[in-house]
C-alpha cells in the first residue's frame, strides 16, 4: 500500500474523530442550555404562586401538573400509546416517583417545620446532583465542581435566611427529615434520569398526569377544596406552562443529554432570580444578603463551569476545521 495513502487515511481518521468529538461537545452544550431553561422557569415559581391566593398546595400541584401534562400530551400521543406501554418499569417509577415524591415530601416538610429551615434543607439538591453525578459512566467529580456547588449553597443560605442564620429545633425533626428526603429524591431523579436516554422527553406528559392524579388523591385526603377565581385561574395556567409543568420537559432533556454537573450548579440561580423578581415587583426588599448571594452563586457557577468554558475557548481559537493535505 502506498505510504502517502496510508498517511492520508490516518489523517482522515483523526479528523473524523475530531469532528465527532466536537459535534458531541456541541450537542451536550446545547442540551445543557435547554436544561438551564428549567432554572429560569423555576425562578418564577414564588412570584406566580403568590398570585394563586389560598389554594391548598396539593390542590395547586394537581391543577398545575394537569396543565403541564396536557401541554405535552399531543406529542406524546402522536408517539403512540404502545411507546408508553413499552417503557421500562424503572423509567415509570423514576419519572412519577421523582415528580410526585419531591412535591409530596416538600409539602410534608413545610407542614412540620418553619418554611426557611425546610426550604434551605430541601435546596441541598443541587449540591447532591454534583456529588451523585460522579457515579455516572464517563463522569468525574473534580474539585472545582464541588467547590462551585458549595459556593452556590452558601449563596442560597444567605438568600433564604437573610443573613440571620438557622436555628434547628427538635420539635421540627419530622419536617427536617422530610426536607432532606425531598433533596435526595430530586437529586437522585435528576442523576438517574441519565440512565434512560432512550426514553423520549415527550413521555414526561404521562409522568405529569400521573403526578396530578396522585396529588389530587392527597388533596382529597388532607385538604379542603378552594375554588379559584379570576386571576387565580391564569396563575394556575402559568404554573402549569412554566415552573410546575413545562420546566420538567426541558429539565428531562438537559439531565439526559447535557452536563449534569453544570446543571446542578446553575440551579442555585433559581432562588437568586426568584428573589430578584420579587424585589422588582415590590413583593420583597433588596438587601446586602441578596448582593452577597449574587456574588457567591455567580462565582460558584463560573468555577463549576471551568471545563465547559475552557472547551469553548479552545474551539473558538481553533476555528473551523480544514482538511489537511497529505
Amino acid at each position: 500500500m502506498d505510504a502517502r495513502n496510508t498517511r492520508a487515511d490516518v489523517i482522515a481518521s483523526g479528523q473524523g474523530q475530531g469532528h465527532a468529538a466536537a459535534s458531541q461537545s456541541t450537542r451536550q452544550l446545547r442540551a445543557t442550555g435547554i436544561g438551564a431553561v428549567a432554572v429560569l422557569l423555576w425562578a418564577s415559581l414564588a412570584l406566580v404562586t403568590t398570585l394563586t391566593g389560598r389554594i391548598p398546595p396539593f390542590q395547586l400541584t394537581a391543577m398545575a401538573f394537569l396543565v403541564g401534562g396536557l401541554l405535552g400530551l399531543p406529542r406524546a400521543v402522536r408517539g403512540g400509546a404502545a411507546l408508553a406501554r413499552g417503557l421500562p418499569g424503572g423509567a415509570w417509577a423514576l419519572g412519577i416517583g421523582g415528580l410526585f415524591g419531591y412535591h409530596f415530601f416538600y409539602f410534608l416538610a413545610l407542614r412540620n417545620a418553619p418554611a426557611v429551615d425546610a426550604g434551605l434543607i430541601a435546596y441541598l439538591w443541587p449540591l447532591l446532583i454534583v456529588v451523585f453525578s460522579a457515579a455516572l459512566p464517563g463522569e468525574r467529580l473534580r474539585w472545582w465542581h464541588t467547590a462551585g456547588a458549595v459556593l452556590g449553597l452558601g449563596g442560597t443560605f444567605l438568600l433564604v435566611t437573610g443573613g440571620e442564620g438557622v436555628h434547628l429545633r427538635g420539635e421540627y425533626l419530622l419536617g427536617y427529615a422530610a426536607a432532606a428526603v425531598c433533596a435526595v429524591v430530586w437529586s437522585a431523579y435528576s442523576v438517574a434520569n441519565r440512565r434512560y436516554p432512550q426514553v423520549p422527553t415527550d413521555m414526561v406528559a404521562f409522568f405529569c398526569l400521573a403526578t396530578a392524579a396522585l396529588a389530587a388523591v392527597c388533596h382529597l385526603v388532607f385538604e379542603d377544596t378552594v375554588r379559584p377565581d379570576g386571576w387565580q385561574w391564569l396563575a394556575v395556567l402559568a404554573l402549569g406552562l412554566g415552573p410546575v409543568g413545562g420546566a420538567f420537559y426541558v429539565w428531562d432533556h438537559g439531565t439526559k443529554h447535557g452536563d449534569i454537573q453544570l446543571l446542578g450548579t446553575f440551579s442555585y440561580f433559581a432562588p437568586l432570580l426568584s428573589t430578584a423578581l420579587l424585589v422588582a415587583t415590590g413583593r420583597a426588599d433588596a438587601s446586602w444578603p441578596v448582593a452577597a448571594a449574587s456574588v457567591l452563586i455567580a462565582g460558584g457557577a463560573t468555577l463549576a463551569s471551568a471545563d465547559a468554558l475552557r472547551a469553548a475557548r479552545e474551539r473558538g481559537r481553533a476555528g473551523p476545521s480544514r482538511p489537511r493535505r497529505g
